[in-house]
């Protein structure tokens, strides 16, 4: 009787979360805005906090780290849609010049006995479709961001409520102690995270973007901007933000720049992903590569680009959060890489 109501829980469980996705995936117009809201106001939280213990009051420090929001948000959407419409318009040429670098390519492979043709290697590698690809995404996202009065407006609701969230946590649970350590517990976490991440992720893409620019690549903000978003996603994130950047190198300057754009990018993520992050991020979140894969599909499919780019700090959250409960722990250990759950197990 006790494994049939097990079962009978396991099945609910999954039904509810199907219809959760569902539901989300129906409400995304609703939902994307919130959540990019989210995610900006817990980037900014520490900024507040400093400002408010610097007897800033409350509401000037919203509209100090407001400000800087727009600014920061306004000057990357410039930047990147001048790009993005320059980039567009150049692809029938990027696409003339692929022909053209390929065809010298070809005709080395056949020289060393390796017969292969122009139409083959197209059918493989249409280096147009990937770009306009990648430019697709980033109108994704930046369409999620054209109602920034709507995202700039929940930001800082969410920054006033924040102020009083504890208190109102600690009248309204029972156990207000254990629970509210606990709730604190998760949102350091969380916080600490998506803070050092994003900081992680800027030093990733002003890199990359340095390197192209001295290399001469066309459109190294649109590149850098590309670098710093995919660094949010591990293992696989710095290859799918790499291989437009080198087709582009590949096809305007050739193979030699083609190397030194991938060289750069494998010599940063190496830096920055082995040697930086790990020395601030700390232990135990990462997540294996599966889960990895599996939720950008998720996120994505619920979602659409910004699920993608969201998709990993989603899921790292939901482990903090099954971390946070003793009960739920197993769930955490399950979604963590090789590495952590050695480490937790220890």
């Amino acid at each position: 009787m006790s494994e049939q109501h097990k079962g009978i829980q396991w099945l609910v469980g999954f039904a509810a979360f199907i219809i959760i996705i569902a539901g989300l995936k129906a409400a995304s117009q609703i939902v994307v805005p919130f959540m990019l809201s989210v995610f900006i106001a817990i980037i900014c939280a520490p900024a507040m906090s400093s400002l408010r213990q610097r007897k800033v009051p409350t509401w000037l420090s919203i509209v100090l780290v407001v400000f800087l929001i727009l600014i920061g948000i306004g000057s990357i959407a410039l930047l990147v849609g001048a790009s993005l419409d320059s980039f567009s318009s150049q692809l029938p040429n990027y696409k003339q010049r692929f022909a053209e670098e390929m065809s010298g390519v070809i005709q080395l492979l056949n020289n060393v006995g390796i017969q292969v043709s122009y139409d083959q290697v197209k059918g493989y590698i249409d280096p147009s479709s990937l770009m306009q690809m990648v430019a697709n995404a980033l109108r994704g996202l930046g369409s999620a961001l054209t109602n920034l009065v709507l995202v700039v407006m929940i930001v800082i609701f969410i920054l006033f409520e924040a102020v009083e969230l504890p208190h109102k946590l600690s009248r309204a649970l029972n156990d207000a102690s254990e629970s509210m350590g606990r709730f604190e517990t998760f949102i350091n976490s969380v916080n600490r995270y998506l803070v050092i991440k994003t900081l992680v992720s800027i030093l990733t893409g002003a890199l990359i973007t340095t390197w192209l620019w001295v290399l001469g690549i066309d459109f190294p903000i649109l590149w850098g901007v590309c670098a710093f978003l995919l660094n949010f996603v591990p293992n696989i994130g710095s290859i799918i933000a790499a291989i437009p950047a080198v087709l582009l190198a590949f096809v305007q300057l050739g193979s030699l720049s083609a190397g030194l754009t991938a060289l750069g990018f494998v010599v940063v993520n190496l830096i920055v992903g082995n040697i930086i992050e790990p020395r601030y991020m700390g232990k135990g979140l990462g997540l294996s590569t599966l889960v990895v894969f599996l939720s950008l599909l998720l996120w994505g499919w619920v979602f659409g680009p910004v699920g993608m780019l969201l998709s990993i700090p989603l899921t790292i959250i939901v482990k903090l959060a099954f971390e946070a409960n003793p009960k739920m722990r197993w769930l955490a250990i399950m979604l963590d890489s090789d590495k952590g759950m050695s480490e937790v197990e220890k």
